[in-house]
């Protein structure tokens, strides 16, 4: 009561903010007459004269106003378009780096043009990040026009662009692209050989659209860059077989909707156990004995496959041609947006159990080579903002995880649509009959009707329903992806019925009437063409005619045919309804046989319908209603959110390590010369090896002498008298210490001067990083590992998350350790072959990854032994590559071995890695 008083006399947290930012408006009001004086010649030169001031010590907030009012100007004469003074303000609240949250219609592509000409000013570069290629370059074609005029440059980062394309998208004022593309890119880049291969420069400014939708839905999936493991797809295939008659029989297994998890009972165990027996696939013990860890976990996939995840709701297969060759995939779907995931795929196996319940071809496994997530990416930027239309939901998670606050900017003209009370029924098949009734008695008035469905499989029921009824309609969904812009265009048309899956980043208003830009684009083909001119005032005049009527009927009537998890997905929906004070209705119908009513807490409701006696047919509506199901979606936001910021607490323990990793494999192509960084790691290599073999305050008798000689033999290649040295008098740790160094140093210095100093700086470098690669691919691989099974520890009543960081930590010395053990010993070996030409090698990585395309490669000429060179990232192009170092390696010769690189097969001939066998510390 007391706070509605305050509100009610002093305004809102948000209201005051508001106001700070509408008393600068004025000012760039102000400047309209003059701007509008200019040539364009003379409103292009604001943009020299700007920059010359900024480079005179004047900040961009100084330039601000002014800046705002050219961009005004220049959109005017290029668009047709002035921003409204609520647009400056949402323009101010980009530019200070924080959330602006405007409604649907509210024009936020054009806002962003504001901060990003002013940001752009610095020469550092802005970038705009969309959820999808469409927008993105729909709007940097669309925009680009503004910042073209006013003498800015502007690319757009897509799929299927080389390197050099790629590098001139980054290198404009304004690049567009997907959050996809950037953080692919941004982990491709961490992955080069030379720095003048690196596409994006240092971040500076980013605006993300639907800021919502990419930094809180998207957040909970890391991007991936992997490459292929060993192929299991004939397992995955036999598990599959099995796994399709087990989940035939419901009392086997026990599923947790609200956690989406699922187990086998004891009675289901047993049975898996006797039909994997029965497939040929368990031979002996258990299931769970140690041995069959491997098919317990391709057991548990496929059971998930089969249980959890639905063909047309959670992933749907689709035909894809990828370099000639036509196949069915398996493509997941965006729960928040409706829309094709193409190229990311489920980790861990799922996806290939998905692909052989599907009976598609299973591709093969993948281990990380790079990944990160949203959250770490975007943070990488020192200035961060976003727009949406539904942000204030999630203020709490933008804070926490991100330091961004949400501003919510008032309408340009006050909201018309009418938010009617969720309709209640008992059963999904009233719920449906409900819905056609009202599309059938809106369309008979002329309405336009949006209906919203969670799923691909519900949106083509509903279609199949209008269908039987005869009546035309058009489907948006992840099937119809491609004709998402013209079904939209013509959604606002009277009577028109378009059934949409989610509506999150579409990019594009329902106009009441239709949109006469995108219909006269669709006859015609090209804005460019000369009938375009003549196609476009037709459907302005036909739109213009038909607009009064639609108003009249009521304008866009929303159905929601389900509530979803996330209210921001509800509000989203019915934001498409009532832009610009246009008139609008939304309504939401409901059963209780809804996954969100039959999850939680239906029973109690169900009981309660009866009671009242609600009949077949009737309806329940009332006001408690929508609030008991906001509560319900509360708690599984709140879910959701602590998924993401416990998957961001593990990821911030790799950021750390992946941070330090980037920038020192930064400076290792940075710097000319690496010899003192490669004498650091071997003087290093020595010091371990002695500390091993003679403890501090050992005594000579207790020193493993043996050992130490036989390690300086495997790992330095050199046979020294150590044995001999320690029967000396007066011998000490120090000594051994410094006759090792001046023995591998004198070695070590042969060498160079029988390769070559210059030659022998090009390869000590080249080295060095792929060693690096292969070191820091195998230190993922084991995190993932680590982070697989650290959970367990909390039976132990030890955090799972301290353990995590102190493992991590241990494994991050054991990889510095083992780098440096191996550039030492790779190095000391080394012989390049007669026909080596002295270029610097060029080993530029073909990715295997779950989004882009692969590259091209480049052939190293020089050779190499003892690393895994060659191969840093394990893909299929490089087996053409030729070895970068050579030393033979004799089966009857063990002194030889040290040069097998560490997963090798063993040369000892016993089937095992060189690793675990005769290479085993």
């Amino acid at each position: 009561m007391f706070q509605r008083l305050i509100r009610a006399f002093i305004g809102t947290s948000n209201d005051r903010v508001v106001k700070r930012y509408q008393a600068r408006v004025p000012a760039i009001n102000a400047l309209e007459p003059q701007m509008a004086a200019l040539s364009d010649e003379a409103l292009r030169g604001r943009t020299a004269e700007f920059k010359d001031r900024l480079a005179r010590g004047e900040t961009l907030d100084d330039l601000l106003p002014e800046a705002f009012a050219t961009v005004r100007e220049a959109a005017k004469r290029v668009l047709g378009l002035r921003h409204f003074d609520v647009q400056m303000i949402g323009g101010m609240v980009l530019h200070d780096g924080k959330i602006a949250e405007m409604k649907t219609g509210e024009g936020k592509t054009l806002v962003a043009t504001l901060p990003v000409y002013l940001n752009a000013l610095s020469g550092k570069g802005v970038h705009v990040v969309t959820v999808n290629d469409y927008l993105a370059k729909r709007d940097s074609e669309w925009m680009g026009r503004v910042y073209g005029f006013l003498g800015l440059t502007t690319g757009v980062i897509v799929h299927g662009l080389t390197d050099q394309e790629r590098r001139e998208a980054y290198a404009a004022d304004v690049t567009y692209g997907t959050n996809n593309e950037f953080g692919f890119d941004y982990l491709r880049d961490n992955m080069k050989y030379r720095l003048d291969e690196m596409v994006q420069r240092d971040f500076n400014y980013a605006i993300v659209d639907e800021v919502d939708s990419i930094l809180v839905d998207e957040a909970r999936t890391p991007l991936i860059i992997s490459g292929p493991t060993d192929d299991t797809s004939d397992l995955y295939n036999r598990v599959n077989a099995v796994m399709k008659d087990l989940v035939k029989d419901t009392s086997l297994f026990e599923k947790d909707e609200k956690f989406k998890t699922v187990h086998l009972v004891e009675d289901g165990t047993e049975k898996l156990e006797e039909m994997l027996r029965e497939a040929g696939l368990l031979t002996e013990g258990g299931l769970y004995d140690i041995h069959n860890v491997s098919l317990v976990h391709h057991a548990n996939q496929s059971l998930r496959a089969h249980v959890l995840f639905t063909k047309d709701v959670d992933y749907i297969v689709k035909a894809v041609t990828e370099y000639g060759v036509t196949q069915d995939k398996v493509i997941i779907i965006d729960e928040f947006t409706g829309r094709m995931m193409e190229g990311r795929r489920y980790s861990d196996g799922l996806h290939q159990a998905l692909e052989a319940k599907e009976g598609v071809p299973v591709q093969p496994e993948n281990q990380t080579l790079a990944s990160i997530t949203f959250q770490n990416y975007f943070r990488l930027y020192p200035k961060l903002s976003g727009m949406t239309g539904t942000a204030s939901t999630e203020a709490d998670e933008f804070a926490e995880i991100y330091k961004l606050d949400v501003v919510e900017i008032p309408t340009n003209v006050a909201v018309a649509r009418i938010d009617n009370d969720d309709e209640v029924y008992r059963s999904a098949q009233e719920k449906y009959d409900a819905v056609i009734g009202l599309i059938e008695e809106a369309r008979g008035r002329g309405q336009p009707i949006l209906v919203g469905t969670t799923s691909i499989e519900k949106s083509e029921l509903i279609a199949s329903l209008l269908k039987k009824k005869k009546i035309p309609h058009q489907v948006l969904n992840a099937r119809y992806h491609e004709q998402e812009a013209g079904i939209i265009a013509q959604a606002g048309r009277p009577g028109a019925v378009t059934i949409a899956t989610n509506m999150a980043g579409r990019g594009t208003d329902i106009q009441l009437g239709g949109n006469a830009d995108m219909l006269a684009r669709a006859e015609i083909g090209n804005a460019d063409s000369p009938e375009y001119e003549g196609a476009l005032a037709r459907h302005k005049a036909e739109v213009e005619a038909v607009r009064p009527k639609v108003k009249e009927a009521g304008g866009l009537l929303v159905i929601g045919t389900e509530r979803h998890e996330s209210r921001r997905i509800d509000n989203q929906l019915r934001g498409r309804s009532g832009r610009q004070g246009d008139p609008g209705q939304s309504r939401f119908f409901l059963s209780l046989e809804d996954d969100l009513m039959r999850i939680f807490g239906s029973d109690r409701m169900g009981g309660m319908l009866q009671k009242l006696g609600l009949k077949e047919g009737e309806a329940i509506v009332h006001p408690w209603i929508n609030k008991a199901l906001e509560k319900a979606q509360k708690k599984v936001e709140a879910r959701n959110f602590d998924t993401r910021k416990n998957l961001l607490k593990y990821d911030d323990v790799m950021n750390n390590q992946r941070r330090e990793v980037y920038a020192q494999r930064r400076a290792f192509m940075n710097a000319d010369d690496v010899s003192e960084t490669i004498a650091e790691m071997r003087h290093e290599t020595i010091g371990a090896l002695v500390d091993k073999a003679i403890p501090e305050n050992a005594y000579p008798e207790q020193w493993d002498v043996q050992g130490l000689q036989e390690k300086v033999l495997t790992i330095l290649g050199l046979d020294l008298p150590v044995a001999d040295w320690a029967r000396e008098e007066g011998i000490d740790e120090t000594a051994v210490r410094e006759r090792l160094e001046k023995a591998v140093n004198e070695a070590y210095a042969a060498r160079v001067a029988n390769i070559g100093p210059e030659l022998m700086r090009m390869v000590e470098k080249s080295l060095l990083l792929q060693i690096f690669d292969a070191v820091w691919k195998e230190h993922l691989l084991s995190l993932d590992h680590l982070r697989q099974g650290i959970g367990l520890r909390a039976y132990g009543q030890r955090d799972p998350l301290n353990e995590y960081k102190s493992e991590a930590f241990n494994l991050f010395n054991a990889m510095l350790e083992d780098l440096r053990e191996r550039v030492t010993s790779v190095l000391m070996r080394i012989e390049i072959s007669p026909s080596a030409p002295p270029p610097m090698p060029e080993p530029v990585s073909v990715l295997d990854m779950r989004h882009p395309a692969p590259e091209n490669a480049v052939a190293g000429e020089l050779e190499l032994a003892g690393a895994e060179p060659a191969q840093p990232y394990g893909t299929a192009a490089q087996a053409q590559r030729q070895p970068l170092v050579s030393a033979a390696v004799d089966a009857n010769d063990p002194s030889t071995w040290a040069a097998t690189p560490r997963n090798a097969p063993c040369p000892c001939g016993s089937g095992k890695k060189y690793k675990h066998c005769h290479g085993r510390a």
